[in-house]
């Protein structure tokens, strides 16, 4: 459940339309330039934000379980006869699926923007948890089965299965007091004429300043100013993250492959890079619930973001086949890269759970869910260059 970076840009259009204009001047208040931009049914990029969030989950969802429902039948068909028509079906009902995915997580992030802390917690690290169970899931899958078809079926009915019950708890939502106090509306989005803009700890009406004007639409240059540090704690995070997982950890071998053991062989790479590694994450970001240090603006939340790529030399040091350049094997035991990715994912999901959450909270609530919005944008361009240089990296071990 990655999302894509184009989809991100389209999720960041439709929250903060006209991101391509100047929204504010060096006062703060909007230009003549953007002021008609900003007046609803001017642009189609402006109605876009019309979209209330239940629409965007609802639909999200409703379109990623009708795909899941196509492919589980498609497990059953024999498509020998149409290869590339299959093919092309399948390639379509993925794009389809990650764009559904990236409009879901950044809209239900985006609502949990506006509740306290502890339930944006709890959803990143809900992330990690299905990372775990379909790691479990492959392992037991990888044991006991052994017809390809059968697993794919019961992969992709379990996937529905969790996506129609995901749609009935969403609908639950409203009825919960607790959940219709943090989703009721805010006031309209403000730009404030001061340097900095209050937090959602300080009043929302009494800190307004009397400059200040009304916008239809959350303004992406204070929220992308306000959020700065962080965002560059995210890209950098995620970044360092995907280098090394999955592209470079899993063509790290056992030194003893060739005893034939299966659990040097065949498990060795599933046990000890994708379960551990996302059992490593989700400890991580539940140990947020309970310390967060440091705080959104310390100098040391950036500085341990930057030390975690002192990883990428200790990953490239195991026993990482094949290599042609980087010829020297330090790290001969498979202790090592068991200890290294066990450090690789708690630190991801520490770290990344913190600069996700503090996000929303350091500027005004009626701004959180854009911010939400802009975080995740971060986190995807973090991916994103992380994959390419982990393809560039590849070349030269």
């Amino acid at each position: 459940m990655v999302p894509t970076s184009s989809s991100s840009a389209w999720e960041l259009e439709a929250y903060c339309p006209g991101t391509s204009l100047s929204l504010l001047r060096s006062t703060g208040h909007l230009s003549s330039e953007t002021a008609p931009a900003q007046r609803p049914g001017r642009t189609p990029r402006t109605q876009i934000s019309w979209v209330q969030v239940h629409v965007r989950v609802l639909a999200s969802l409703s379109v990623s379980l009708t795909i899941f429902v196509v492919m589980t039948v498609l497990a059953k068909v024999d498509t020998s006869s149409w290869t590339r028509g299959f093919f092309s079906v399948t390639i379509a009902c993925m794009a389809i699926i990650s764009s559904s995915s990236t409009i879901f997580n950044s809209s239900v992030y985006g609502l949990t923007g506006s509740f306290p802390m502890r339930n944006a917690q709890a959803l990143i690290s809900g992330g990690a948890m299905g990372g775990t169970v379909s790691a479990v899931a492959s392992l037991v899958d990888l044991a006991a089965s052994s017809d390809v078809r059968d697993s794919a079926l019961a992969f992709f009915l379990t996937a529905a299965v969790f996506l129609g019950l995901c749609v009935g708890l969403y609908l639950l939502l409203p009825q919960l007091e607790y959940a219709r106090y943090y989703m009721r509306p805010v006031a309209p989005v403000r730009v404030f004429s001061g340097e900095d803009s209050p937090s959602q700890d300080a009043p929302s009406t009494s800190s307004v300043a009397p400059a200040s004007r009304v916008m239809h639409t959350p303004p992406l240059g204070p929220i992308l100013k306000k959020t700065a540090g962080l965002g560059f704690c995210t890209v950098f995070l995620y970044f360092v993250t995907a280098l090394i997982f999955p592209a470079i950890s899993t063509n790290i071998q056992s030194m003893h492959k060739g005893t034939g053991s299966p659990w040097t062989s065949k498990f060795f790479v599933p046990l000890t890079v994708f379960l551990l590694f996302n059992f490593a994450d989700l400890c991580g970001r539940q140990v947020t619930a309970w310390i967060q240090a440091p705080g959104p603006r310390s100098k040391l939340l950036p500085g341990l973001a930057l030390s975690r790529v002192c990883l990428v030399p200790l990953f490239l040091l195991c026993n990482y086949q094949p290599r042609s350049h980087l010829t020297v094997v330090l790290f001969q035991s498979d202790i090592y890269p068991v200890l290294f990715t066990c450090l690789l994912g708690l630190s991801n999901g520490y770290l990344s759970t913190l600069v996700l959450i503090y996000g929303p909270k350091i500027v005004p609530r009626e701004l959180a869910e854009a911010t939400s919005v802009v975080m995740l944008f971060y986190m995807s361009v973090g991916l994103m260059l992380g994959s390419a240089c982990a393809a560039l990296l590849e070349h030269f071990i």
